[in-house]
């Protein structure tokens, strides 16, 4: 009898511990799967993302809670939906990885969502500017870096609140760029301004000349536009300078895609005085983003720089390690997203929460493109602090 009940007892107190349990217990390994950009033309932003999460980990220990963190890489180059799907499935199922992360395109992310709804597994969109529903179509899934309604509201905003009164809009056909035209042009319109042309460029090769000179022969006050950033907005940027607009006086107003940190310097002087929205720069002002580029630049060079997709990856490593802290390396899924849905941490960018969504509410700064020792910088002037996504409202 003896023996008997203390078999029932181990058992009832084997269901009573769940998979993640067991892991902790038994020293498991923490495993992260990331889906990024490891080839192709977004590859740079893909690496930089990597570079940041080897760095977290080498500022904060590759050990939390008892367990060895590591890192599963897969590669999705580009919007490869069903690719990221696979790679998420394989993760899931054959790596017992406990958190999903990366994605630096949004077709990708909407591409998992079901996988990780379905494996009960948190998923943390580090990068992209995922579509303002995506957080609403899983309850796995939380949004660590930012939508283009967020940061793009505020600089319309600005725009109309500050002398420019007519605005020409080209921006990139394809999702990002439709949310970002329309956010801009309600908000706009809202103000007191004027939309007097639009144009759309097509996502791949697309000669910026035409379309600019189309928008001076309207004579805006400005430009809004929006485009993927990385070598095409430094092609737009440069053909903004050679066909004269800045000389006739039309402002160019961007997201900050088009003026990442780490393409910046690459458009020379013809990027100075642009003006942008975004919610980090290398330049903003404070002892936590002043720590973190002097890390990344002790370790990978002192020219090199991050941008927001470094601080994205930055801040979701955070949160995983805030997780197994608080959890004692023990959680399921649905703890798991109750703990990252409640965090408040100070970013490198600065005060970050999430709503009732768990999408990111954070400060959005309007910068300007400045010279400092030689170098170019966005250099924040302006704050719209604790901005929620606006798109779920406008839809």
């Amino acid at each position: 009898m003896k023996r008997r009940l203390t078999l029932e007892l181990a058992a009832a107190a084997g269901l009573l511990l769940t998979s993640a349990g067991l892991a902790a217990q038994t020293g498991e390994p923490l495993r992260v799967g990331i889906i990024t950009e490891l080839s192709g033309a977004s590859a740079d932003s893909g690496r930089q993302g990597r570079q940041v999460l080897e760095l977290f980990m080498k500022q904060h220990g590759d050990t939390v809670a008892g367990r060895k963190v590591e890192i599963l890489y897969r590669d999705a180059p580009g919007a490869s939906p069903e690719l990221a799907r696979r790679a998420a499935q394989e993760l899931i199922s054959r790596e017992k990885v406990d958190f999903i992360g990366g994605f630096g395109f949004t077709p990708n992310a909407i591409a998992v969502a079901p996988v990780v709804t379905a494996a009960k597994k948190p998923m943390i969109i580090m990068n992209t500017a995922a579509t303002s529903v995506i957080t609403t179509l899983s309850p796995y899934v939380m949004r660590m870096s930012f939508t283009l309604p967020q940061v793009t509201q505020p600089l319309a905003e600005w725009a109309a609140k500050n002398g420019i009164k007519t605005v020409y809009t080209i921006v990139t056909d394809f999702g990002p760029g439709t949310d970002a035209e329309k956010m801009f042009v309600k908000t706009f319109e809202a103000h007191g301004g004027k939309v007097i042309g639009s144009v759309r460029t097509p996502l791949a090769n697309p000669q910026f000349g035409p379309f600019l000179q189309r928008a001076r022969d309207e004579k805006p006050d400005a430009i809004f536009a929006f485009n993927p950033g990385g070598d095409q907005a430094v092609q737009f940027v440069k053909a903004y300078a050679e066909r004269g607009l800045a000389k006739d006086g039309i402002k160019l107003l961007t997201t900050g895609d088009i003026v990442d940190d780490a393409f910046l310097n690459k458009m020379g002087d013809a990027a100075l005085g642009l003006i942008s929205s975004h919610h980090y720069s290398t330049a903003h002002d404070s002892p936590e983003n002043k720590a973190f580029v002097a890390a990344y630049r002790e370790a990978y060079g002192a020219k090199e720089r991050t941008s927001f997709y470094g601080v994205g990856s930055w801040d979701g490593m955070s949160a995983i390690y805030e997780v197994a802290r608080r959890t004692n390396g023990s959680f399921t899924g649905e703890e798991a997203m109750k703990i990252l849905c409640g965090l408040k941490l100070t970013s490198p960018r600065g005060p970050i929460s999430f709503d009732e969504h768990c999408d990111i509410v954070q400060n959005v700064y309007i910068r300007r493109v400045e010279k400092r020792d030689g170098e170019l910088y966005n250099v924040e002037f302006a704050t719209f602090p604790a901005v929620k996504d606006p798109g779920k409202a406008a839809k």
